[in-house]
């Protein structure tokens, strides 16, 4: 055999190239592992960079002629203190994607110490030529500065909200122009609005989003051209308030107002302009969740009978407040009718996007599979969609709780963080205190427009909460037209509309008559985990749900049971249940979807039927046929272990894990259909025994608040005359306070 030395000398250095490219690749591969693709939804399968969210981003405000720069983007990562590179990019990255997802091509951690930098150009139509030219963002998290043409335009801090520049006198001529964008993003590492972005993810915390994440799009104005656009509708005379604002107007414009209905004119009328013109609907079809009537309205400016301005918009006549039902109880009204919000706590989280949608199908299907189970309410949860979201939640008829997004500083958690039962609020800096307001002022001022939002959720959990009670005033001044939970879940400050608890898994409420009256809510229970093979984010990790369940038909059983208990709150006074949640979300497993959004855990027919029961419950006198400890202070006859009964004063403390077992007696002269039974100090199985005769056993967590169970399926072992109600608990906690109540209806 002969050997060729320079054939050998070429295979060794080919050899070394393949291994420094090969180790290069593993380096990169390394770098980019904080985040994996593991699932996908069937949406990402078709997403191109030529087909990325083609739709129209601004329904409540839109134009014929726009350009979107949605697409490729080229991007790199640099050091937060690097002046703005000129050559040598990363690559590509897909907007309007974070650099964190998998959509977005790229799939990189990024640092609060990183700097995020965008490139992309773009050329000017001709027929744009005299015009103004507007680029408009729909959401960059969290500061994001902009260059046309190396010329500085601006910045904007804020992750959630839309912001706009008129780059007019920045471009060029003709040609191709340039536009940079550069992104720093601290995430949980200091107190900024993040709502559940943490730079590590752990159970109800999620993987951090950075950078361009909704819709980026040009549009061309003339110099007198419509700025913003709020109708504010009155059932109870049937006006409308054309309410807008405009720049550059010099006194003399006039505002041409056409309303339609199922594509026919129904009004039409010219203004001179002015901020606010009403128009008068003689007859006119209301907003209902089963019957979302809009109504189309376009809007033309114009002056010299020359067209500045042409938009196309909706509405909605509907009215929501708070008020007193027949009973007593303080309720949601929607035009003038109580109405029982039923919904889900939406997180809005996507396996390939994180943030944003895969698409605006992908966006739209959450909404209808959700109609179809059978809610009527959604809780966005800690974050703002894009503003075609709420279009949908508008004209597929679901009602929306908007969370403000929290924040606070992950080093400092223990300090920003309202914990359980602390009296006082974080005492939040100025300047945090500023621009918390800057952003839910950005907020209320975006989404106000859309008639389904409802409710402002303005603190959850503490997480973050300072100055409750001016915020939640402020709040109520901005916008008198929807409903202000001041506080969801945890520590109550008593002001809002909404006595609003979170109570897992068992459906529960405060006694609102103990609470101002306000509107008693439950906004979060349930949370039933179910880990379906094949569609978790993890399956290498605990997957978890606040209760775990085996399989799917238990699944669908136990939250059926959840829904049942609430047909015995309602009469009492409960207003709006959230059930957590919509779909999984990384390692939770609590969803009624898998985060792929391909399996449905629930039969929805069958849903549908049974919480649409709950939207037809009127309220009835109530009979106390054991009191509890809320109510009023009593005894109870308690025995714990093999120890005899004893009289007890409720709430009784129990030190150990223990069998309780407690018995009491009732009289009735007539029976009622309905019996709720109210326990607190659990944690295991529950026996009930009504004169000898013994229910089904189930289980009780235990839990701050009184749970709450519908037994009426027992109120057949009742009789006329004296009763005796018997009631065994396996405490299956070190410590808890025993007590339990029962109500006939």
């Amino acid at each position: 055999m002969i050997i060729n030395i320079n054939s050998f000398q070429n295979k060794r250095t080919i050899s070394l190239i393949f291994f420094i490219t090969v180790y290069a690749l593993l380096a990169s591969a390394q770098e980019k592992q904080p985040v994996i693709e593991r699932i996908k939804t069937k949406w990402a399968q078709t997403v191109t960079a030529d087909n990325v969210w083609r739709t129209y981003p601004r329904p409540q405000l839109k134009r014929e002629n726009w350009l979107n720069l949605n697409g490729e983007w080229e991007y790199k990562v640099t050091n937060i203190n690097a002046v703005k590179p000129t050559t040598n990019y990363d690559g590509q990255i897909l907007v309007p994607f974070c650099i964190e997802s998998s959509l977005s091509g790229v799939t990189k951690a990024f640092k609060p110490t990183d700097k995020l930098w965008y490139k992309r150009t773009f050329i000017i139509d001709k027929s744009w030529k005299g015009q103004n030219i507007i680029l408009n963002f729909g959401a960059v998290d969290y500061e994001a500065t902009v260059w046309i043409n190396k010329k500085l335009v601006g910045k904007h801090i804020g992750g959630y909200d839309a912001f706009s520049f008129d780059i007019t006198k920045y471009l060029n001529n003709s040609g191709e122009q340039l536009i940079e964008v550069a992104v720093v993003d601290p995430t949980d590492s200091q107190s900024i609005i993040r709502g559940k972005q943490q730079l590590e993810p752990s159970r109800i915390r999620y993987t951090a989003v950075s950078g361009i994440w909704q819709t980026v799009w040009l549009e061309p104005v003339e110099k007198t051209s419509i700025n913003s656009f709020l109708p504010e509708t009155n059932i109870d005379n049937g006006v409308v308030k054309i309410n807008t604002s405009i720049n550059g107007s010099s006194g003399d414009e006039q505002l041409l107002v056409k309303v339609l209905k199922d594509g026919k004119e129904i009004f039409k009328q010219k203004f001179e302009y002015k901020n606010t013109v009403e128009i008068k609907l003689d007859k006119f079809d209301l907003w209902w969740p089963e019957l979302p009537n809009l109504y189309k309205i376009e809007v033309t400016l114009s002056r010299d009978k020359k067209v500045l301005d042409h938009v196309r918009s909706y509405f909605a006549m509907r009215k929501v407040e708070a008020r007193f039902d027949e009973k007593g109880y303080r309720r949601v009204f929607l035009n003038n009718k109580p109405l029982f919000q039923f919904g889900t706590l939406d997180q809005g989280w996507w396996p390939d996007g994180l943030y944003t949608a895969p698409s605006a199908e992908a966006l739209k299907w959450d909404i209808e599979q959700l109609k179809e189970i059978g809610f009527n309410t959604f809780r966005k949860h800690i974050k703002v969609e894009p503003a075609l979201y709420y279009y949908y939640t508008d004209s597929i008829g679901m009602m929306v709780w908007q969370d403000m997004p929290s924040g606070m500083s992950r080093p400092k958690q223990d300090t920003e963080m309202v914990k359980f039962g602390q009296k006082n609020d974080w005492d939040a800096d100025s300047a945090y205190h500023k621009q918390w307001k800057n952003e839910f002022d950005a907020m209320v001022n975006n989404l106000r427009f859309f008639p389904s939002i409802t409710t402002w959720v303005i603190f959850n959990e503490g997480w973050g909460q300072f100055d409750t009670e001016n915020l939640v005033k402020r709040a109520a001044e901005m916008d008198k037209t929807r409903i202000i939970d001041g506080v969801s879940g945890w520590e109550d400050r008593k002001v809002g509309d909404m006595i609003d608890i979170h109570n897992y898994p068992s459906s529960t409420m405060q006694l609102p008559q103990f609470y101002e009256n306000r509107i008693a809510a439950i906004g979060e229970f349930g949370g039933l985990g179910l880990a379906v093979k094949g569609h978790l984010w993890d399956a290498n990790k605990k997957n978890w749900g606040y209760r775990d369940i085996d399989d799917q038909a238990s699944f669908s059983r136990e939250f059926l049971k959840l829904v049942n208990d609430l047909k015995t709150l309602i009469p009492q006074g409960l207003g709006a249940a959230i059930y957590t949640q919509t779909t999984d979300v990384e390692g939770e497993v609590n969803g009624l979807i898998t985060y792929d959004r391909k399996v449905i855990k629930v039969n929805k027919a069958e849903s549908h039927d049974k919480i649409s029961e709950l939207y037809n419950i009127s309220p009835e006198p109530l009979k106390i046929l054991i009191s509890d400890a809320r109510r009023e202070q009593n005894y109870k006859l308690v025995k714990l272990n093999n120890n005899p009964l004893e009289k007890k004063q409720m709430p009784f403390a129990v030190k150990s894990k223990a069998k309780i077992t407690s018995q009491e007696k009732f009289s009735l002269d007539a029976i009622p259909k309905n019996l709720s039974f109210w326990l607190k100090g659990s944690g295991g199985d529950v026996t009930i025994k009504i004169n000898g005769k013994e229910m089904t056993p189930f289980v009780s967590r235990n839990s701050y608040y009184y749970n709450q169970f519908n037994i009426s399926n027992a109120s057949s072992f009742l009789k006329l005359g004296e009763n005796i109600f018997e009631v065994t608990v396996d405490l299956s906690v070190e410590k808890a306070s025993f007590d339990y109540g029962l109500v006939g209806f």
